[in-house]
């Protein structure tokens, strides 16, 4: 994290200080509130026309898709079954893609079993999908309660959103499986509430990449992660050191304890170990490789 984008956040833990101790929790996949015999699961993620999407790459339906799977992802870091997503619209005037855009919103909540409970449509300069996305939750999995001599664990392949977005970017689109990664991302749902049922200590969801996203976890952990680049389950074509760079997978890193055998039926490699200390350290063999940044909203454009 830059040195602006941790001012950014501690200004913000200072502000929700003053409503309450449990401020403290800021920085999780997702807000938990007890509610009744559950836990309530709520997150909000918003995308942003030129950050997270461009109307000239994908169809209004495939930005509506990727704006409310990327929110829908934070439930499956938390082991979370959704509930239900609300979305705001903000489009120039002139326009007319609000349908399209909720029909996408709308086909990513049904696909995890939630329904579109609400929203709000404002004018802006440029297109933007707020979505905030609710949940529950027996037995939620934060970012801390790693331990060392646990297992750290990725589901999926990774590397294939970068790859995409390289594709876009040098104006030669991609296609089949491909592009489907990138426009249609599956946020993990069966397998963060299986990981979580199978005793998972602490889970996060890869957005920034998995180097930067293991970063977070170590430190709310308080431990470190010792990272295997030659482990990593890799998309074709793409090295070890760019898959662990790749942002927006939407796939989860997670650690389980060192006791962990049961046999999962989707994607799950195991690729290090928590150890004492703090930090992640990425290994060629034995020798450390430095860490490649992950997407920083506040780094100087």
């Amino acid at each position: 994290m830059s040195a602006k984008a941790k001012g950014e956040f501690d200004r913000l833990r200072e502000i929700f200080a003053r409503l309450g101790p449990r401020a403290g929790e800021l920085g999780d996949d997702c807000a938990l509130v007890p509610l009744g015999g559950t836990t309530l699961a709520l997150s909000i993620d918003c995308s942003v026309e030129g950050v997270h999407f461009r109307t000239d790459w994908l169809t209004f339906e495939e930005i509506g898709w990727r704006s409310a799977a990327s929110a829908i992802s934070d439930l499956a870091a938390e082991g979370a079954t959704p509930v239900g997503v609300l979305a705001s619209l903000g489009m120039p005037g002139g326009t007319d893609h609000g349908a399209e855009l909720m029909d996408g919103v709308g086909a990513a909540a049904q696909s995890v079993g939630a329904k579109v409970l609400g929203g709000d449509l404002v004018r802006s300069e440029q297109y933007l999908v707020d979505v905030c996305v609710l949940g529950t939750a027996e037995r939620p999995v934060r970012r801390a309660g790693a331990r060392p001599g646990d297992g750290v664990w990725v589901t999926g392949r990774l590397g294939g959103a970068a790859l995409a977005l390289a594709a876009y970017e040098s104006r030669t689109r991609p296609g089949g499986a491909l592009r489907r990664r990138y426009s249609h991302p599956e946020p993990r749902i069966t397998a963060g509430r299986w990981l979580a049922a199978h005793g998972a200590t602490a889970m996060i969801d890869i957005s920034d990449g998995l180097a930067a996203d293991a970063g977070h976890l170590a430190a709310a952990s308080g431990v470190g992660l010792e990272i295997a680049l030659e482990r990593l389950p890799c998309w074709e074509d793409v090295a070890p050191l760019a898959a662990a760079a790749s942002g927006e997978e939407f796939e989860l890193l997670v650690t389980l304890p060192a006791t962990f055998n049961a046999k999962a039926d989707f994607e799950l490699t195991r690729i290090g170990e928590c150890v004492r200390g703090g930090g992640v350290r990425l290994l060629e063999g034995n020798t450390p490789v430095a860490l490649p940044a992950g997407y920083d909203h506040f780094a100087p454009s």
